[in-house]
This record gives C-alpha cells, sequence and structure tokens, in this order.
C-alpha cells in the first residue's frame, strides 16, 4: 500500500462517515479528526461485518461487494453508522450518566 492509496482509502472513510452522519443524526465529537477516526473504524467495522455475514449466512449480494479503491461502499457507510452511533451514545452515557 502506497501514500496515495492511503490517502483516497481516507477521502472515502471521511465520505462515508458524512453520509452515516445524514443517517444517524449526531454531533461527530472532534470535528475532522473526529471524521477521519470514525471512518476508517466504521469502514474496518463493515467489512469485518459484512465478512462475518457472507460466511455465517451465505448473504453475497452485488451491492455489498461494490468497490472504490478496495473499500466496500455500502459495508463502510453501515459500520460508520455503527461507529457514530457507538461512539456518541457512549459520550453521552458518561457525560450525563455520572450525575446523581
Amino acid at each position: 500500500m502506497d501514500i496515495t492509496h492511503l490517502l483516497v482509502q481516507v477521502i472515502i472513510a471521511i465520505v462515508c462517515a458524512g453520509l452515516a452522519n445524514l443517517l444517524v443524526p449526531r454531533r461527530i465529537p472532534g470535528k475532522l479528526v473526529g471524521l477521519v477516526l470514525i471512518g476508517l473504524a466504521g469502514v474496518w467495522v463493515g467489512r469485518w461485518s459484512a465478512d462475518y455475514l457472507s460466511q455465517q449466512f451465505g448473504l453475497n449480494w452485488a451491492f455489498l461487494e461494490w468497490q472504490l479503491q478496495g473499500v466496500e461502499i455500502v459495508p463502510a457507510i453501515i459500520g460508520c453508522a455503527i461507529v457514530l452511533y457507538v461512539v456518541t451514545a457512549f459520550l453521552s452515557w458518561g457525560r450525563y450518566g455520572g450525575r446523581g
């Protein structure tokens, strides 16, 4: 993997995280850095979950395999939405759960 390939994957991760933010309307912590981290984690979670579902249940739908520079687009968007929801849920739980 060269630096150009990595930059393209980071840009795709940012776009997928932005689309996930439309699906899960939450404030992204950390602005651009948070967007990049959520995007990269979401790409990983999406790829892992798509591989798991295809191995366990034989789900091999064509739209799950749409790729751009080795990044599967639909699983990446779904993974980013999951990561964004979990991160913001934990941050709000920590902010409001400690008062009593």
